[in-house]
């Protein structure tokens, strides 16, 4: 018995369900994500806070991690710890010196797997006029349709910072002591991503 040869469009249907699907580009959806962090204070407790305004764009292949890409902007002004004294001395120039540095930005081309849904995501921070790398564990949410024909993304990213190395020195030495605000930052980020089309 003579064997059917496939055809053309069945050779092509089947690669097309093999083959991952391509990068896509992601714009970060401002609404729906936070841009956190949380730092000591006075050594006894943790004081948590935000950036409320930041945009930035991300290629994302969930089988191609080199083409992994992240930019981000961060308006340092739009600072925000519930409390406008001490935001504003935030802004100031023993802080994040808005008026000479206003923007924080961080862009990173680099991830590793750790286990599934779960990597290492390189990058390089840039604050106060100072660029060092950065680690962030980056945890992947998932991809869901939207009601309106979208397709979203969520991550999840933590890290942690010394703020002596972005030139942020500021303190007061406790009588005890521990420092008013504590050196190490840690950063709590929320994303959800729409792809462009």
């Amino acid at each position: 018995m003579k064997r059917a040869v496939p055809s053309l469009l069945a050779v092509l249907l089947v690669a097309s369900l093999a083959a991952p699907a391509p990068a896509a580009r992601y714009a970060i959806d401002t609404s729906h994500s936070s841009v956190g962090f949380m730092v000591k204070h006075l050594v006894v407790s943790k004081v948590r806070g935000s950036f409320e305004a930041f945009s930035g764009a991300f290629v994302f292949d969930e089988n191609d991690l080199a083409a992994w890409e992240v930019e981000a902007t961060i308006d340092a002004a739009s600072i925000d710890t519930g409390n406008d004294q001490r935001d504003e001395h935030l802004r100031s120039a023993d802080f994040f010196d808005v008026e000479k540095h206003p923007t924080l930005t961080f862009t990173a081309k680099k991830a590793v797997e750790s286990e599934p849904g779960e990597y290492a995501l390189h990058g390089d921070l840039t604050m106060h006029g100072v660029t060092k790398p950065v680690v962030l564990a980056l945890e992947y949410n998932g991809s869901i349709e939207d009601p309106w024909g979208g397709t979203r993304v969520g991550f999840s990213a933590r890290g942690k910072i010394d703020r002596k190395d972005f030139g942020l020195t500021w303190n007061k030495i406790l009588e005890g002591g521990g420092l008013t605000v504590s050196n190490e930052v840690e950063i709590l980020i929320e994303i959800e991503g729409i792809q462009e089309k």
